[in-house]
């Protein structure tokens, strides 16, 4: 039998998990403390009981491989509440847990009003903020935040409303998942939420997502079938770090014509890695998951094929026609695409890699 695990993330402190645990007839209640993880030492709770653990290596990953996944892989056929630690994403979370024996019921995120839009927005590492992360941890809080509320099924609101934009940001953020008031909070409501957890990065990017602004939030969505230029591009990735809460999607670099680029952005923080090949460059399908070979059949161009520009990016200062402007500037001209790309440095040819403003 698989473990259940109802994963609840925030960086407030809140009452949430509790509250689905004592709901939870027979649950189990988990929670850990990465603040010593620097020095190696984790503490873990189990229904209040207290393990103090020492890692070999003091990092998120090592917790996660060393003591979470065996943990809850242990306690087959139990319900666990897992409160999330604010270091660990989620999203990384659910990635490393083994689906043939863990299965996450629900993700619920705790939102604080007075102070999540200031945290998405800001350049602050998760270090300097004292949230546990070790030494060579470069994320930002923003990074973390963002990640909460966008992996979320459902979020749970609490505090008093603070930047009357943070609404407005939510919606965009994590347009589908409903919200509910702790003072008010209805558990089996919570639960019912639909799986809201974006892992493909060959999926769609709008999922709900309103278009239209409000105030001084808004949305780009820009597409095109050209090719950045390397060089122009990267000196135009700027324009996504001011005054932008939130930017994700696939990139076609001209100088590397067989892989797509997967770009992520939040507040003053930007990482770009590998997403994996488009298909116009897989001569085997077989192994492509269906609904991806049939978006990229309805969308193949005769020349291009699936490769094309797709980036969202969320504004809450940042006007939207520089954002638009800028990144068309990067595309190849009708001379470059026609006489061939010189590029005598290539700013992308290392990947994985990461940008911090």
């Amino acid at each position: 039998m698989k473990t259940v695990v109802v994963m609840v993330a925030g960086v407030a402190e809140h009452p949430v998990a509790e509250e689905v645990w004592r709901a939870l007839e027979g649950s189990v209640l988990v929670r850990h403390d990465l603040s010593r993880i620097a020095e190696g030492v984790v503490s873990r709770w189990v229904d209040g009981h207290l393990t103090v653990l020492d890692l070999a290596h003091g990092c998120v990953s090592c917790t996660l491989r060393e003591d979470l996944v065996p943990l809850l892989t242990s306690l087959a056929g139990s319900t666990v509440v897992l409160r999330l630690d604010p270091a660990l994403e989620p999203e990384a979370v659910c990635i490393a847990l083994p689906a043939d024996a863990v299965h996450v019921l629900s993700v619920v995120s705790v939102i604080d009003r007075e102070t999540w839009l200031a945290d998405a927005t800001g350049e602050v590492g998760l270090a300097e903020r004292g949230l546990g992360a070790a030494d060579d941890d470069e994320r930002t809080v923003a990074q973390v935040v963002v990640g909460h509320a966008e992996f979320a099924d459902a979020l749970v609101l609490v505090g008093e409303p603070g930047d009357v934009r943070t609404v407005a940001v939510l919606d965009r953020v994590a347009p589908l998942a409903p919200r509910q008031e702790l003072s008010s909070l209805d558990v089996t409501a919570l639960l019912a939420a639909p799986e809201n957890r974006p892992y493909d990065a060959f999926g769609p990017l709008l999922r709900g997502l309103p278009l239209e602004p409000d105030g001084s939030v808004g949305t780009v969505h820009f597409t095109d079938r050209r090719p950045f230029h390397p060089e122009r591009l990267h000196e135009a990735l700027d324009v996504l770090l001011d005054g932008v809460v939130r930017t994700r999607g696939r990139l076609w670099v001209a100088s590397r014509p067989d892989m797509a680029l997967w770009l992520e952005s939040a507040g003053g923080g930007l990482r770009i890695g590998d997403a994996g090949p488009w298909l116009a460059a897989v001569d085997d399908w077989s192994d492509v998951e269906p609904e991806r070979r049939a978006r990229a059949s309805l969308e193949w161009d005769p020349y291009y094929g699936d490769r094309a520009q797709d980036l969202v990016v969320i504004v809450h200062e940042a006007s939207t026609a520089e954002i638009e402007a800028t990144l068309r500037a990067a595309l190849l001209t009708d001379d470059e695409l026609a006489g061939g790309l010189v590029c005598s440095d290539d700013p992308f040819a290392h990947h994985p890699r990461e940008e911090a403003s």
